[in-house]
């Protein structure tokens, strides 16, 4: 579904990327890990359009997305819920979710995402007068998960959901994640949370200084002595 190949991004004089690749098949939950710096966030910028690269490319069911512009990338379905959220703090839940609903294909379907979403979040219908910038870490989380679910996803890709979030809201998230997957979303997931994105994860790619360094199933990495050691502090 999604195939990033060999691409090289730069930030003026800093190289950021050099030549990460990564696939992503249909159906799948694949983690991209990594420490803090290490490119992940800048491979899924990449990816969703915000960034181009110096060279490689980046297919999307089979389109090269270079010759799209960033809505029309939103159009084809790969949506990105941003690190840190980024809703609209005076607006309300409702309107935040409306947001998500602007493009032509996704309009169509406002309705019937608007009652999937609240019947996902529940908490967000009861609150749905509420200001955006008046909820919890986690609630604003579940708020920007949901707008990009008003979008009409093929391919959802989460970076960082689970930053600054407490252990049990972290473990609501991540059931999340494996609903809509169940539900039929392909998802690509950033994290620095290593443990937990490979116990849900098919797959996983690690990248390091914007270099590819280790790849494989979800379970063979959680048993990879290299990556306990890195990660984990085992």
């Amino acid at each position: 579904m999604l195939t990033i190949d060999k691409i090289h991004v730069n930030y003026g004089s800093f190289q950021a990327l050099d030549g990460v690749s990564l696939t992503v098949n249909e159906g799948e939950i694949v983690a991209l890990l990594g420490s803090n710096g290490a490119g992940k966030t800048t491979t899924i910028n990449t990816a969703s359009g915000l960034l181009r690269p110096l060279s490689g490319s980046v297919l999307f069911e089979g389109q090269d997305l270079s010759k799209y512009k960033l809505h029309e990338i939103s159009s084809l379905g790969l949506i990105q819920v941003p690190e840190g959220r980024k809703l609209f703090p005076d607006m309300t839940i409702h309107e935040n979710l409306l947001v998500g609903s602007y493009a032509k294909g996704a309009r169509a379907r406002r309705a019937e995402n608007l009652d999937m979403c609240y019947s996902m979040f529940p908490k967000l219908k009861e609150r749905s007068k509420q200001l955006a910038g008046s909820l919890s870490g986690g609630e604003r989380q579940m708020v920007a998960i949901a707008r990009a679910l008003m979008q009409c996803p093929k391919l959802l890709m989460l970076d960082e959901p689970s930053l600054g979030l407490a252990p049990v809201v972290v473990e609501q998230v991540f059931e999340i994640i494996q609903s809509i997957n169940k539900m039929g979303t392909t998802i690509l997931l950033v994290e620095q949370n290593v443990q937990v994105s490979l116990e849900i994860a098919d797959r996983a790619y690690v990248i390091e200084t914007g270099k590819n360094v280790m790849e494989g199933s979800a379970k063979e990495l959680l048993s990879n002595e290299a990556l306990k050691s890195a990660y984990l502090g085992m």
